[in-house]
Parts: structure tokens; C-alpha cells; sequence
């Protein structure tokens, strides 16, 4: 049963219809950057960066079966999969990546061919395919798309098995990363934690940014000196929370400043000053 009520397939609406073909085409850079990575660095060496391009890998290297042609496959079953447990909406904001990524993951199979590039060097492999996958995905997410594949298997995962997308995307890609351990031995597996660290790392920076300050939540019972201290000896603004216990019930107070990192010492030193048992997060 779909759970989108009529105003939120309204917002959606809006949202997809934003930029569409400047998102599109985003997204079209993101899957060549992608598939280009895939073929150049990943594929040569054996590396298994979890999802079902990791999984192809597995299934070559033991059946000869192109990659492409496997990833289009399970997107495609995945896709019915998502269709019957997850309905039309999330169905449909997987369709297009689930085609197009292993479409443009066969057109550039041969592109190591004509570059001539020498990826023999299996760390520095992880390390710059890592990099230039996770800014392709990271493109990816950013324009409103996503690749398909098992990311419909994390949210099958995380609906009804009751648990948060973080933990089904560690349980899914992990298995499939461990299992590149049983097949190429425990140095290709290595290698493919990774690369998958840095392609989650690298993707997550695209999506969301890189920034030089930091939200900061202080607990304490001496909000008023803490305060004051941020606001006239630091120069930083500061918001107070009124908040209860969960444990104790007891009546507190959370302040909340944000400030460049660089600053953090002095954050941290000044309020241990006034209050010791201050929490800082």
C-alpha cells in the first residue's frame, strides 16, 4: 500500500518538475563519471565497492557474465521488487539510474583501452577511483536521483525490517564486500572497504558540502556565564534550549553556537572553565 498521502505526491511533483533538465543532465554526468570509474579502476583489480556493480564483479570473474549486463538484470528484477513492496513514487525515482548506469558502464567498457591508463597499482586504484566514483555518485544524489540496485534493497530493508537505512545499507553492502573476501582473498577485500569509505565519504562532501564551521550543542546548568562567554569574548551567536532529562526528568538547558572548527579549543576550554561537567556535541 502506498503511504504517500495526495499533499506529499504534490510536493514531490513540484520538486522533480525543479530544474529538471539541469538536474538531468547533471545526473548524466554523474552516471559517465561513474561508469568511467567503474571500468578504468574498479573492474581491473577486482574491487567489490558493495552494491550490484560489486556483485557483478563477483559474478564475472566466476561465470564470465558481462557486468553490464548482470547490473541491468538485477536493477530490473529490483525494480519489479520495489514496484510490489515499495510502490510507484520510490519506484520511479530509481528507473532511470537503474537503466542508464549499466547502459553507460557497457559503452565505456573499453574506454582503459584507448586512455592507456596504468591502474595496476591496486591502492592507488582505491584511492582515485574512490575519489572520482564518489564525486560522480555524489552528482547523482545531488540532482535527485539515485543509481538503483541495492539501494532499493535498503529501503525494502529499512521498511519492514524495522531498522534505520544506515544499518541496511551497512548489512547489504558489507555482506557483499565480505564476500569479495571469499572470492579474491582478504587483500582485494581490504582494498574494497576502502574504496567503498572513500566513495561514501567523497559523495557525501558533493552532496552536502564542504564547510568550515560546525554546529555545536552545549549542555549545561551555567547557561547564562556560557553564553556569555560565546557572545563577548568569542563574537558568536548563541541560541538556549529549554529541555528535559530523559533519564532524570530533571529541568535543562542546551545551547546552541556555530563556529569555524579552528575556534573549537577555545569553545572547549572556556566552558570547562566555567562548568566542568559541561557536555559538549
Amino acid at each position: 500500500m502506498n503511504s504517500f498521502s495526495k499533499t506529499d505526491i504534490r510536493i514531490l511533483d513540484y520538486i522533480n518538475k525543479k530544474s529538471y533538465w539541469l538536474r538531468l543532465f547533471q545526473f548524466l554526468v554523474g552516471c559517465l563519471i561513474v561508469s568511467i570509474t567503474y571500468n578504468v579502476f574498479i573492474v581491473p583489480n577486482n574491487l567489490v565497492p558493495g552494491g550490484v556493480g560489486g556483485l557483478a564483479v563477483i559474478v564475472h570473474n566466476l561465470t564470465g557474465l558481462d557486468n553490464s549486463i548482470f547490473i541491468l538484470i538485477m536493477n530490473l528484477f529490483l525494480l519489479l521488487l520495489s514496484y510490489l513492496l515499495l510502490g510507484k513514487e520510490k519506484t520511479r525515482a530509481t528507473l532511470l539510474g537503474s537503466i542508464i548506469v549499466p547502459i553507460f558502464i557497457k559503452g565505456t567498457s573499453y574506454i582503459n583501452v584507448w586512455i592507456g591508463l596504468d591502474t595496476s597499482h591496486v591502492l592507488l586504484s582505491a584511492i582515485f577511483g574512490g575519489i572520482i566514483y564518489g564525486f560522480g555518485l555524489g552528482l547523482i544524489f545531488k540532482a535527485g536521483f539515485t543509481t538503483g540496485g541495492t539501494d532499493i534493497i535498503n529501503q525494502i530493508i529499512s521498511k519492514y525490517g524495522k531498522v534505520s537505512l544506515g544499518k541496511s545499507m551497512l548489512m547489504s553492502d558489507g555482506l557483499i564486500v565480505l564476500a569479495s573476501g571469499l572470492f579474491f582473498g582478504l587483500n582485494s577485500m581490504m582494498y574494497s572497504i576502502i574504496i567503498l569509505y572513500i566513495i561514501s565519504v567523497i559523495s557525501d562532501r558533493v552532496l552536502l558540502g564542504i564547510s568550515d564551521s560546525k554546529v555545536f550543542f552545549i549542555i549545561t546548568n551555567k547557561e547564562e556565564q556560557i553564553r556569555d562567554y560565546i557572545l563577548k569574548k568569542m563574537g558568536r551567536g548563541v541560541t538556549i534550549f529549554k529541555a528535559t532529562g530523559g533519564y532524570n526528568k530533571e529541568n535543562e538547558h542546551v545551547l546552541m553556537t556555530v563556529l569555524p572548527t579552528k575556534e573549537y579549543f577555545y569553545l572547549k576550554e572556556g566552558i570547562k572553565k566555567i562548568d566542568k561537567k559541561a557536555f559538549i556535541l
